[in-house]
């Protein structure tokens, strides 16, 4: 069983690219309260670790060369984000078809024409249909398997 931070960690990624993905390549402001929900900041002003693990999930994503953003806006969203070119060609490449099988991201239907088969099969759908099961391992293995195998991204220098 992994670590709930994991989890949440894997949903919150997965939930930002798909995010950046649907408005590229437009640039956005990535609100934490969209993607971890809503935060009251206690008495002090401090934001709860549910909301900060979010936001420090964003600045990884920059880090490692996922996201581009001009500036931060407090601890609430990064300003003006976009996918890096890198990420953008991943989402939208073909995902193997074993893994569209395993984790039934894809219909197997043959009366869809190939240009929809073709938009199923890819990476950003994979991460689409594992946030709509809700299921924690299928979010975890689609990010996983989008990114972080010997085939994903390298971090950007």
């Amino acid at each position: 069983m992994a670590d709930i931070h994991v989890e949440e960690f894997y949903k919150d990624v997965a939930i930002a690219l798909v995010q950046l993905y649907m408005s590229f390549p437009r640039r956005v402001n990535l609100f934490v309260e969209d993607i971890a929900g809503p935060d009251e900041p206690d008495e002090f002003g401090l934001h709860s670790k549910r909301h900060m693990a979010c936001f420090g999930a964003l600045l990884w994503l920059s880090e490692e060369g996922l996201l581009r953003y001009v500036d931060t806006i407090r601890q609430e969203a990064l300003d003006q984000a976009v996918l890096t070119r890198e990420a953008f060609v991943r989402l939208s490449a073909p995902a193997p078809q074993a893994l569209l099988r395993e984790l039934s991201a894809v219909s197997n239907e043959p009366e869809l024409p190939p240009s929809v088969q073709k938009d199923l099969s890819t990476y950003i759908h994979l991460l689409r249909s594992a946030l709509k099961s809700g299921s924690s391992s299928r979010i975890s293995l689609a990010v996983q398997s989008t990114f972080f195998n010997d085939s994903g991204l390298q971090p950007v220098h």
